[in-house]
């Protein structure tokens, strides 16, 4: 697990930003495709505004959704509406190659199948993922992997539906496509997060994203959230 820590929000996001930007460049040379999953919540904006500064190959990539609110559109707590407004709609990107969580259906479960089924076509079977990017709830979940969900113990499927959490239901990626991804990449972000950072990073798998594989795992993290590792910030 490599971890960076940078000086503020702000400088963690853009270095986040041309992490994603490099393995794209390099992913597409190699292999001509280039697949990300982004998760939702409020600390990625400044992230995906970076990201759409970058020198990317939008044409060779798809994008996906790590997890998602199961709230209509024009709901303020839906991800992809904040991924499309900062970053999607930035970019050439096809249209094709954007793959929203179908969430406004009736019949989750049957979505969240269709979803999987969305991610063996584009990425064979099983799916592999090149790149997740990953936040870090305080209470330790990640994705919509929350402590106490029926999701956690998934282990057949690469997309489920959780329960309730802070009112509202979700679709999430499992362990099982989480943990063949090539590499994940953590943005960390507040005060709010040090004591659970300290946690991941101690390897603590009494916590939903302490299962997440650590081998090909980076952090970047402001100073805040890592007050209490013994990583000086970078510049």
């Amino acid at each position: 697990m490599k971890i960076v820590v940078l000086e503020n929000s702000q400088t963690a996001a853009h270095y986040a930003a041309t992490e994603i930007a490099e393995a794209a460049r390099n992913t597409v040379r190699e292999r001509g495709l280039f697949s990300l999953a982004l998760s939702g919540g409020n600390s990625p904006g400044p992230m995906f505004s970076a990201l759409a500064e970058q020198d990317i190959p939008w044409a060779k990539a798809h994008i996906f959704q790590a997890d998602e609110r199961i709230v209509p559109m024009e709901s303020p707590d839906r991800s992809f509406a904040k991924l499309r407004d900062i970053l999607l709609s930035r970019v050439p990107i096809p249209e094709g190659n954007v793959h929203p969580m179908p969430v406004e259906t009736d019949d989750l479960e049957a979505a969240a199948a269709g979803y999987g089924i969305t991610l063996s076509e584009t990425l064979g079977t099983p799916p592999v993922l090149d790149l997740v990017h990953l936040g870090l709830g305080a209470d330790g979940h990640t994705a919509s992997l929350i402590p106490g969900d029926r999701a956690l113990a998934i282990a057949r499927r690469n997309v489920a539906v959780s329960g309730p959490y802070e009112r509202t239901r979700r679709m999430t990626l499992t362990y099982p496509i989480l943990n063949r991804a090539r590499a994940i990449l953590w943005l960390v972000l507040g005060t709010d997060k040090a004591q659970i950072l300290q946690r991941l990073i101690e390897g603590d798998t009494k916590i939903p994203a302490g299962l997440i594989e650590r081998s090909r795992a980076t952090i970047v993290a402001d100073k805040e959230a890592a007050a209490l590792l013994n990583t000086r910030p970078r510049g």
